[in-house]
């Protein structure tokens, strides 16, 4: 079906790495060279807009356990300084996006951290392949360590008390493990991720709308909330040793300090995130278990987040994921879960970057059908979105499905105008020259038959 290739792009858009594939010889590519890649270049992220009561529960929760759910004894973080290196075999991209990372860091969070090219650092960030990575943690595309500051020193003392998180009480040395060859904006995504967490918070929470700590992978680069938070993890209120009680009672003075626009905002409810659900969302993720079993494990995280009550983005999460699973094989009951998913996230504030990431798939069908220039707008919107969360994946797929809404509407050279920006987006959202030339050729064989469906 001509519209697979399209779909398959809205897949890959969301993976986690992007694996190069097989073109059939047959595609030509209708632009003899593609454009540069391009880069973002200014951040504008949006301010942390909850009540400082419940930031301060969220720093604690960050803080205080682990993604597996053990809880730490003591907040650490570093004391002096911070300095950086980069090692491995980087890519040039690397180094620029680790450059704009640290300028964030020093101007957003006020973080003493700079990058140093020889010596020993606080933070060392080595570029290894996906497949040592792997060969140690299977379904990790990047990870952070302490008390290492190579690769290989933790490969052989990964077992020992050195490199165990709960024993920690002060950072000094952490390792850091990106791929070098996976896509400019997974590299970058990990940078992001990676560092935030050796500088501060060990924890993911399902239930913040607005951060990279949160396993949905949904924001892929630093928000305002996120730097509010590491700003307040170097507060000179706190230091490494202190205990749970001894930062909470410190918090609401650091963060009336740092964000007063949060003691005039009411406190909202929060329920815990259950385990169970957790379990059954990254069950329904999992590419290794069968689709069927994979349909179940989100059902059922549907059904407790009704159980719970929710009206967040958490209720509006599993519907999502079983729209992806089922947009191939059932185009209609995917069209239904996605809009059962709108339906929770368009009544949650802060949720405009989820909305965009359904606006990828709901888009998909409204061409198929022919009805492009109706989704226009909603295209315009999303692309808005993901131009500042910095999502080059996302982008590069909704500029893709707007040249194409821009052909249906008989705008041609707007149409590949259009088409030429999404192509240099993909370059560094999806990396592989081969996805991208097979994405450009599925849009230049003309729009869908107006009578077949998605």
């Amino acid at each position: 079906m001509r519209w697979a290739a399209i779909l398959a792009a809205l897949a890959l858009a969301g993976c986690a790495a992007v694996e190069p594939v097989e073109v059939p010889t047959r595609v030509q590519a209708i632009e003899e060279k593609l454009p540069p890649a391009k880069a973002f270049t200014r951040s504008s992220p949006t301010p942390a807009s909850r009540s400082n009561a419940n930031i301060a529960a969220d720093f604690l929760s960050l803080h205080f356990a682990l993604e597996g759910g053990a809880q730490l004894p003591v907040f650490t973080r570093f004391e002096t300084p911070i300095t950086v290196r980069l090692t491995g075999a980087p890519t040039p991209s690397m180094q620029r996006d680790l450059t704009r990372l640290l300028n964030r860091l020093r101007n957003e969070a006020g973080i003493n951290i700079r990058q140093i090219s020889d010596g020993a650092a606080n933070i060392t960030v080595e570029a290894v392949s996906q497949d040592d990575i792997h060969a140690i943690l299977p379904q990790a595309a990047c990870f952070v360590v302490p008390n290492a500051s190579s690769f290989e020193e933790y490969r052989r003392d990964r077992r020992k008390q050195k490199s165990s998180w709960s024993r920690l009480r002060s950072r000094e040395r952490l390792g850091v493990f990106i791929p070098y060859d996976v896509s400019p904006q997974e590299k970058r995504d990990c940078l992001h991720e990676e560092i935030a967490q050796a500088l501060g918070p060990l924890n993911d929470l399902y239930h913040l709308p607005d951060s990279v700590f949160n396993d949905d992978n949904i924001h892929t680069v630093l928000t305002g909330f996120d730097m509010l938070i590491l700003r307040a993890t170097y507060a000179p209120e706190l230091r490494s040793g202190m205990t749970r009680a001894q930062v909470k009672t410190a918090l609401p003075g650091i963060l009336s300090r740092l964000n007063p626009r949060g003691d005039t905002l009411p406190a909202q409810p929060v329920s815990e995130t259950p385990r169970e659900w957790i379990n059954a969302i990254q069950k329904s993720l999992r590419p290794t278990r069968g689709t069927q079993r994979r349909k179940r494990d989100a059902q059922l995280a549907a059904r407790i987040g009704q159980e719970q009550g929710w009206t967040d983005h958490r209720r509006a999460y599993p519907y999502y994921v079983l729209g992806r699973m089922e947009q191939f094989d059932n185009p209609q009951a995917a069209l239904r879960n996605y809009q059962t998913a709108l339906q929770f996230l368009r009544a949650t504030p802060g949720t405009e970057v989820h909305q965009a990431y359904i606006t990828t798939q709901t888009a998909a069908y409204a061409l198929a059908q022919g009805k492009g220039p109706e989704v226009l707008p909603e295209l315009d919107k999303a692309i808005d979105v993901m131009t500042r969360a910095e999502n080059a994946s996302q982008l590069a797929t909704l500029l893709l499905l707007k040249s194409e809404a821009l052909n249906q509407a008989g705008r041609t050279a707007q149409a590949r105008s259009v088409r030429l920006d999404s192509l240099a987006w993909a370059r560094y959202g999806f990396g592989s020259e081969t996805v991208v030339r097979s994405l450009m050729q599925d849009v230049a064989e003309g729009p869908p038959n107006k009578n077949r469906g998605g």
